[in-house]
């Protein structure tokens, strides 16, 4: 089962097609394996006290984050995303006559040798056209800012596969990477 999408054109010629989030997080729930690995991040034994950040979940920021959003932080299976952008010529270095921008989301409660697996890569967004999208990058960026703010503010039934129950799944941009889009 694929998830769904939609193209769209704006009216600078550039073409977006945006794969609906929620979707795909469903997908990853409702297989038991991908759901339990949904829960790595807080599990004792991964932890050591040994200085080094292994982890998102080691840094300051995290700690922060759940110290301030205490019923985010309460249920394990809540998303944490990196919102990751930027441009590149699909046709190589020598023409200039097209940009496509890939807008990916990884999932930070996977473990970190699977965070940028193929796999667990949501490719959000494609923007494509004659040039880079500019300031106008949060119009192609709006349905997926949609999706994001139903999930922080209202969260989304779904099932859990692992836990043969169904939860109220929320999700949040934790962090971004970015190239400047212009």
């Amino acid at each position: 089962m694929g998830a769904k999408s939609k193209i769209i054109t704006t009216s600078k010629n550039s073409k977006r097609e945006a794969i609906f989030l929620i979707d795909r997080l469903r997908h990853l729930f409702s297989n038991p394996k991908d759901s339990e690995l949904m829960r790595w991040w807080p599990i004792d034994e991964r932890k050591k006290d040994d200085g080094v950040l292994h982890h998102a979940s080691d840094t300051q920021q995290w700690k922060d984050f759940d110290t301030k959003y205490q019923e985010f932080h309460e249920d394990l299976r809540n998303v944490r995303f990196t919102l990751s952008t930027d441009g590149m010529n699909p046709f190589g270095y020598r023409t200039v006559t097209h940009r496509t921008w890939p807008v990916i989301l990884l999932i930070y409660n996977l473990p970190p040798w699977l965070c940028q697996k193929r796999k667990y890569l949501l490719l959000t967004i494609i923007i494509s056209g004659p040039k880079a999208p500019g300031i106008d990058i949060d119009v192609f960026l709006e349905p997926l800012m949609q999706e994001m703010e139903t999930l922080w503010k209202h969260g989304v039934k779904m099932w859990d596969e692992l836990a043969k129950s169904s939860f109220t799944c929320k999700a949040i941009i934790f962090v971004t990477i970015t190239d400047y889009p212009g």
